[in-house]
């Protein structure tokens, strides 16, 4: 269990990733959902689960679902990656667009810790570059995990609607292990940059 954003209520919440990543699975796979990801009292320590919904946000959208909504609206796209991913593994290139993309580390490497105050850095970054609170967001990570959880943070923090971007910047593994051939942002062929 990592410890998650804390969206009110008197006690910490907890997110189990585990707990996402089957959910997305299971969805992926036809299974209907269990509703929530992470269960109350589950490995939480004592501590009250994190529940988020799996309408909690808008829903998913493919890579060029989002380019498009990024070239035809005011759309916001938010990559929630580690800085280390978007060092070495390079970013989501929109200055075809004339666009900003908007970074906000989800978790932090190498603990891999949610950042508590991930909703509040985000809203002030998008106060700061005049986003309102109705413009569509969009969250993309390596595969969809960490975007999906994300999405629901910032729509429970008012903000929306917010998308997930499925498959992520570099998508699911390959026969071979290796991901960005199968599906997401590079596989689909859209514009990226690697510093």
């Amino acid at each position: 269990m990592v410890d998650a954003l804390r969206l009110g209520g008197p006690k910490p919440a907890v997110l189990s990733v585990a707990a996402v990543f089957q959910d997305r699975q299971n969805q992926k796979a036809g299974i209907p959902s269990y509703g929530c990801f992470g269960r109350p009292g589950h490995d939480s320590g004592g501590q009250e689960a994190f529940v988020l919904r799996t309408a909690a946000y808008q829903g998913d959208v493919g890579p060029e679902e989002a380019w498009k909504a990024l070239s035809e609206s005011d759309a916001v796209l938010i990559d929630v990656r580690t800085r280390a991913e978007w060092a070495y593994v390079g970013l989501p290139d929109l200055s075809p667009l004339g666009r900003q993309l908007f970074l906000a580390e989800w978790q932090s490497f190498p603990t891999q810790q949610v950042d508590p105050e991930f909703a509040g850095k985000l809203v002030a970054a998008l106060g700061e570059a005049g986003v309102g609170q109705e413009v569509p967001l969009y969250f993309i990570c390596r595969s969809g995990v960490r975007s999906a959880a994300a999405a629901a943070a910032m729509t429970a923090a008012g903000y929306g609607p917010c998308f997930n971007v499925s498959g992520g910047f570099e998508g699911d593994r390959n026969e071979a292990g290796h991901r960005g051939q199968i599906n997401g942002w590079k596989a689909v062929g859209l514009p990226w940059t690697q510093s």
